[in-house]
């Protein structure tokens, strides 16, 4: 039986079983993947914006603790602090609040608040406990920014503040610093804002903030000065002691002030320039209107006598000096001290009274200077102040000087001048000296003793007839005299008939004497006889 073949076997195939399309294992890490991505994007969404502040020095902060602050309220912290790339800076960077993106425009600041002590103001106390923050001034620009250099030092003024600056010109800072108050009729109305020395460097430039309403104030003729300490000054006039408040004596300070006789009532301008001036003194006198210069050649010494020295015509103020100079005559070798002064009638108050007829009030001036010098006007140094021995120029009328007149020829033009009175009273002094000096003192003392040499060589007999006659005049009055004293002693001799007469009295005397003594030792005995009488005798 033939074998049959086994039947075949079916092929077996490999089944795949379907799988899954998303396995379950999947499902924990995307929901995981998806809170995550969530949780980003609400922090990417809901976190303020990343700034970098460029510091001069990160002294006194800290990353992660360091915030930044504006009025007050935390706005940022500081993430990142590193060096800059030139190694001469600090670069930080910090992770700010939600919503503070409109805060950060092209002119906002920052600066570093810590203990600080300017002018009169003392700020930051509470970081000695607390540490230094940043501080932060909102900018006005469109401009947004995310990158700043901060502020060497907090700003004196903030943009709130209500006021006005403007900018003061002086040539020495003297003890201004940054937050110097600013005064007006002793009240402090504002501070220095910043001070900057001018590219020339002849002069510096203060930066002042008048508060509001204060700077309303301020118009084109006010004055500012110094008001630093106490201004004392010593000038012809006496001892002048100007000062503000105790806080300017102190610290210092800036006053002003308008004159009254400014015609400007508008406010000036913001950013309005003023020239700073040392004292109150210079800052209130009067513009010149019509100063003229005038030259005066002193022979004396002109010690005491300063720039501003005052210049018065017979006690009146009319100009004052400006410059004190010398020179050497080299014909004569004279040495000379030319005092440059600068007079304006108008500016001290003189009035001038001027004819309407005659406009040419230069040749008016003239005529009346040569009138002047003519009835004998002349310039002389006097003593203003003994204390200081400061000198001040007075012109006066001097009859006995002698004749001058003035040479308009000259530029600036040389006026007469006289001695001062203590120059006067040396030089008097000085011709009686010389002139005693000129006396033959020894001459005349060696002819003296000459003539009396002389006199005692000549005998009496060969006297001079008038000597003879003296003598014998001399010897009749002797003669005369001794007549009358004989005549004296005769009558007072003891057998003169006045002796008899004087005896006589003197024994009427002693006889009352006697009777005066024995009612007297009667009345010692016997004191009530002055009321009864003497014993034995009847009462009346």
């Amino acid at each position: 039986m033939p074998e049959r073949d086994p039947p075949p076997l079916p092929e077996s195939k490999i089944v795949a079983k379907a799988r899954a399309r998303i396995s379950a294992v999947w499902i924990v890490p995307a929901v995981a993947a998806l809170v995550g991505a969530w949780v980003a994007a609400t922090r990417i969404l809901n976190q303020g914006p990343t700034i970098s502040i460029v510091f001069r020095s990160a002294e006194g902060l800290e990353a992660g603790k360091t915030q930044i602050h504006y009025n007050g309220v935390p706005v940022g912290t500081l993430t990142t602090i590193a060096l800059a790339d030139d190694h001469k800076r600090v670069i930080a960077w910090a992770q700010m609040a939600p919503g503070t993106a409109d805060l950060l425009a092209e002119d906002t600041r920052f600066w570093v608040v810590g203990p600080r002590i300017s002018g009169a103001n003392v700020t930051g106390l509470s970081t000695l406990i607390s540490g230094a923050y940043i501080g932060m001034e909102i900018g006005k620009s469109p401009q947004r920014r995310r990158e700043f250099v901060a502020l060497d030092a907090p700003p004196v003024v903030t943009g709130e503040t209500a006021g006005r600056f403007f900018k003061l010109k002086t040539r020495d800072l003297g003890s201004i610093d940054t937050g110097t108050p600013l005064f007006f009729r002793r009240l402090q109305v504002g501070q220095v804002a910043s001070y900057v020395l001018d590219p020339d460097g002849q002069a510096i430039t203060v930066r002042v903030f008048v508060q509001a309403p204060y700077d309303r104030y301020v118009n084109a003729d006010t004055r500012f000065w110094q008001a630093s300490g106490v201004d004392v000054s010593l000038t012809a006039g006496g001892i002048d002691i100007e000062t503000q408040s105790l806080l300017s004596i102190l610290v210092g300070g800036i006053a002003f002030e308008t004159p009254a006789t400014a015609t400007t009532r508008s406010a000036a301008e913001t950013d309005a320039l003023f020239p700073l001036f040392d004292n109150r003194s210079d800052a209130l006198k009067m513009t010149a209107q019509d100063p003229q210069t005038y030259v005066l050649v002193f022979t004396e010494s002109v010690r005491g006598l300063v720039d501003g020295a005052p210049v018065e015509f017979r006690g009146i103020p009319i100009g004052e000096v400006v410059g004190v100079s010398g020179q050497v005559d080299a014909r004569t070798f004279t040495f000379t001290a030319p005092v440059t002064i600068r007079i304006d009638l108008q500016r001290f108050g003189v009035r001038v009274i001027e004819p309407e007829a005659n406009p040419d009030s230069g040749a008016m001036r003239r005529q009346l200077i040569d009138s002047l010098v003519a009835h004998g006007v002349r310039a002389q140094l006097q003593t203003g102040n003994l204390l200081t021995g400061a000198l001040f120029v007075a012109f006066d009328f001097f009859p006995e000087a002698p004749p001058e007149t003035v040479d308009w020829t000259h530029d600036p033009v040389e006026l007469p001048t006289v001695p001062g009175q203590l120059a006067a009273l040396e030089t008097r002094i000085a011709s009686i000296v010389r002139k005693l000096d000129g006396v033959p003192f020894d001459a005349i003392g060696e002819d003296v003793q000459g003539l009396l040499a002389k006199l005692d060589r000549v005998p009496y007999e060969r006297l001079g007839n008038d000597v003879q006659r003296a003598v014998e005049e001399l010897g009749r009055t002797l003669v005369s005299a001794r007549s009358a004293l004989d005549h004296a002693d005769q009558l007072v001799k003891p057998e003169s008939v006045l002796s008899q007469e004087v005896a006589v009295a003197l024994q009427e005397v002693a006889r009352a004497a006697r009777g005066l003594r024995v009612l007297v030792d009667y009345l010692e005995r016997h004191p009530e006889a002055l009321l009864r009488g003497k014993s034995g005798e009847g009462r009346p």
